[in-house]
């Protein structure tokens, strides 16, 4: 893979990253990258090993993780913050990637990773489909 297609490749990541709660599709992230969108999904694997669509999720759930942690809004609430627009879709993922629901997430007492720094937080609960 070229050295211009990764930088192309990591501007569509980075869009993933920073506007995660907005409605991404291939079609629009592959803009980003100045790729068609069939190029741009199997680039996108060959450089990151997963899909895009499955980056972009795995970075809502991330962020889902980290407003139910803080317990002040619903399920359903975060499921529409990080950008999913079914509940249903949102915590099938959630559950599939973190093992257990949004709402039984949310319940569990977190305060044991109260005092970590985002930065290692966001490393060690990165959600995982390992």
């Amino acid at each position: 893979m070229a050295f211009e297609d990764l930088a192309h490749l990591r501007r569509a990541r980075d869009l993933m990253d920073r506007e995660y709660a907005r409605p991404l599709d291939v079609p629009v992230m592959a803009r980003e990258a100045l790729m068609s969108p069939a190029h741009f999904s199997r680039q996108f694997r060959a450089a990151y090993g997963e899909t895009p669509y499955n980056y972009l999720m795995t970075r809502r759930i991330e962020r889902a993780k980290a407003l139910l942690r803080r317990g002040d809004l619903s399920v359903t609430e975060v499921c529409v913050a990080v950008g999913c627009t079914s509940l249903g879709s949102f915590s099938a993922r959630f559950s599939e990637l973190v093992g257990e629901s949004p709402s039984a997430y949310r319940a569990r007492d977190h305060r044991d990773t109260a005092g970590v720094p985002a930065c290692w937080a966001k490393a060690v609960t990165r959600p995982s489909r390992i």
